[in-house]
């Protein structure tokens, strides 16, 4: 059993990325989880049938999968980020994920995954493990 209902995928080798996940400690039982953390890998394998490298936010509770600019959508959302601020992330997500990658020096490139996805019964069995392995607040891995 695990103590989030909720975890995010995100890009552990990106400073900006790992501390943006951070910010989810104060929204209550939501953890993170590193891209490349095998339970990751593992939960995108049974959503998807390939792991993209994309954010993804995956709810337990209400079985479903939002990935890029959804994601992060539903992350200001749930942060309590006002709407605007959601909107112009969600609407410019490629935009601003390729500056934070020029700025910070990481290579790649999100894969092109968005929207909101209703969780496989694959998926929904790898959720267990993939609550278990996260964290309330990312890791940064530079």
């Amino acid at each position: 059993m695990s103590d989030y209902h909720a975890v995010l995928v995100y890009d552990g080798d990106c400073p900006f990325c790992s501390a943006a996940a951070s910010a989810l400690r104060r929204v209550e039982g939501v953890g993170a989880i590193a891209w490349e953390d095998d339970p990751a890998q593992s939960f995108l394998e049974a959503q998807f049938g390939e792991t993209p490298f994309a954010l993804a936010f995956a709810d337990g509770r209400e079985g479903r999968v939002y990935v890029g600019r959804e994601a992060a959508r539903e992350l200001c959302d749930r942060a309590g980020i006002p709407v605007l601020v959601g909107d112009i992330v969600g609407d410019n997500y490629e935009s601003l994920a390729d500056a934070i990658r020029t700025v910070t020096g990481v290579d790649g490139r999100p894969d092109p995954y968005h929207g909101a996805y209703p969780m496989s019964e694959a998926a929904k069995s790898a959720f267990g493990e993939l609550g278990r392995n996260a964290w309330h607040t990312a890791k940064i891995r530079r």
